[in-house]
């Protein structure tokens, strides 16, 4: 299969070794991102890619908050969760948000060869270790937190981050260039979706949801 496909790690070694792993099963049309910034700028820049590989530690990617911001700007982009923290929790949440699958750093080229096979026909690949975890019938109120916040457009994801982060609608309106009054429909709109009663249990809520415990 030949598809465009994004690396974004922060270690140099790891993205070397996926580089190799997956040039005899992609093609040689693969990116590299150190940082969420970079990770972002390269979507922009190359409206071919098909798939990311993001990491879940490195700089600017505070647990789930890359993944939300991926998917809330490039929804058509696949992306792949890849990490040593191998916790059904942070699966399951990572699931909710949009992700299609979870690569654990220990991965064999054979697993990656799988589920980057899988993945591209449409499924989700987890690895054997977290079983039926999508099968499942139960959904806690965090996975129901994450289905309504893949829901946001990017400006809102923007405005609740700051939210989050305790800054007031001037710092806000501030940051983002752009009117306080811009900055209440922003926070109205989010507060609706996320069907919380206020700006501070939807910054608590936030952070609960795109928090990872290793």
């Amino acid at each position: 299969m030949k598809i465009r496909v994004l690396i974004a790690d922060d270690h140099p070694l790891f993205r070397a070794a996926m580089c190799q792993a997956l040039g005899d099963i992609v093609g040689p049309l693969i990116l590299q991102a150190s940082t969420l910034n970079e990770t972002l700028s390269q979507l922009e820049a190359n409206q071919d890619i098909d798939l990311v590989f993001l990491d879940v530690k490195m700089p600017g990617n505070d647990g789930l908050i890359g993944l939300s911001e991926v998917r809330a700007r490039f929804p058509d982009v696949l992306v792949v969760m890849v990490t040593a923290i191998e916790d059904t929790n942070l699966i399951r949440k990572a699931l909710a948000l949009g992700a299609c699958g979870f690569i654990p750093k220990s991965a064999s080229i054979e697993c990656i060869a799988e589920a980057v096979e899988r993945v591209i026909d449409g499924e989700q690949w987890l690895p054997e270790s977290v079983g039926n975890l999508t099968d499942e019938a139960s959904e806690t109120e965090t996975d129901d937190f994450s289905v309504k916040l893949a829901m946001l457009t990017p400006h809102q994801l923007k405005v609740l981050r700051m939210v989050a982060d305790g800054l007031l609608n001037k710092q806000i309106a501030y940051e983002l260039d752009i009117s306080e009054s811009t900055v209440k429909q922003h926070v109205s709109a989010v507060l609706r979706k996320l069907n919380v009663i206020n700006r501070t249990k939807a910054g608590i809520a936030f952070k609960h949801a795109m928090a990872v415990h290793e």
